[in-house]
């Protein structure tokens, strides 16, 4: 039985040093109301949901809607981004997943960017890109600033974030704790934000950190060691909300309370299902439209659906339930898009307030 115990050691110490390899860094200051101490804790106070549950919908068996891949030549080709768009104006451009190209006030921001094939620390295992990317990486114009929501594989993508800072050497923004990981890879230009945080980008240009429902983790026991939110972004041409990865909760109306009516949001649509273990960290398409309602939102996009398959929803199911949401509260279907990889939106404060 002397092998059994060598093996179960050896695969302990084998963790072990993966977890060491892969978990972020803990938020140390505990200056922040929302961290008890050990952890942050979410809007209404309550954790997410439990490993046990985690292996419960593992073990479940999965019943996933239908995932192919698409390749470059699956896609429709858009014309490139300009190099700036000017104070006044503003050009959303989707990548895809919650990847999005903010060009405005002539900043160009993005948004968790993710380039690598796999949502993953290592490149052979994991969920995999099934849509590439709207726009190649070398045809990015220069990056100003990039937003991170938090630390999750498919938002924090550190091989993406290394090439924008080797290319660009942009200011990343990242709530509390976030920042300890970047500086561990040689990413010191960063900005750590608490919920409600206000910050100053430009003369025209500031944002605030907002309150998200979900959790963060990098490794197996580093499970809301940091922050995650969303973000509002003060612009000339009005306020811009990326919701980032959240649930549905109370907190939607406080930041439509304090910065409705929202100028255009992108709200996440996707990894919904099943329901019972994801409505905590992710929002459904309805819920989508019942924030796009709730913060007075003149123009919504849609994200976090299509590209990795990291629920039971199907590549698709999202933008059909979105059709029938919008279907259900009235909501005319120009008023919440969904973009293909590469479209873009160039939108003015005449154009989103006139809406049909």
């Amino acid at each position: 039985m002397a092998w059994i115990v060598v093996a179960i050691t050896t695969l302990i110490v084998a963790l072990f040093v993966v977890e060491l390899q892969i978990a972020a860094p803990p938020y140390m200051e505990e200056t922040s109301n929302h961290f008890d101490g050990k952890k942050f804790v979410n809007p209404n106070d309550g954790d997410t949901h439990h490993y046990w549950e985690v292996l419960k919908w593992w073990l479940s068996g999965y019943d996933r809607g239908e995932w192919y891949q698409l390749n470059e030549e699956d896609l429709t080709q858009h014309p490139l981004p300009p190099s700036k768009v000017s104070t006044g104006n503003f050009k959303a451009t989707f990548v895809n997943h919650a990847t999005y190209l903010l060009q405005v006030d002539d900043l160009n921001i993005l948004t968790d960017p993710v380039w690598s094939f796999r949502a993953s620390p290592y490149q052979w295992i994991g969920p995999k890109r099934m849509r590439p990317p709207g726009i190649a990486f070398e045809d990015l114009p220069d990056i100003d600033v990039v937003l991170l929501t938090h630390n999750h594989y498919d938002h924090l993508d550190l091989s993406t974030v290394k090439k924008l800072q080797k290319r660009y050497k942009p200011k990343f923004i990242v709530p509390l704790g976030v920042e300890k990981l970047l500086h561990d890879h040689g990413i010191i230009n960063t900005s750590h934000l608490d919920w409600w945080d206000h910050h100053p980008i430009s003369n025209s240009l500031s944002l605030t950190a907002v309150p998200a429902q979900h959790f963060s983790g990098r490794g197996l026991f580093d499970r809301n060691k940091t922050l995650w939110c969303g973000y509002v972004l003060h612009a000339s041409i009005g306020n811009i909300y990326f919701a980032g990865d959240t649930g549905y909760g109370d907190f939607i109306r406080a930041i439509g309370n304090k910065f409705g009516p929202i100028h255009t949001s992108f709200l996440p649509i996707g990894a919904y299902k099943p329901r019972w273990f994801m409505q905590k960290i992710h929002m459904s398409p309805r819920e989508a439209v019942k924030a796009h309602k709730y913060i007075q939102s003149q123009q919504s996009f849609a994200m976090h659906f299509g590209t990795f398959p990291m629920a039971d929803d199907g590549m698709y199911e999202p933008i059909e339930e979105l059709k029938h949401a919008l279907e259900e509260f009235q909501i005319n279907k120009q008023q919440f898009r969904v973009l293909n990889e590469g479209e873009s939106e160039f939108l003015t404060p005449i154009d989103s307030a006139n809406v049909a």
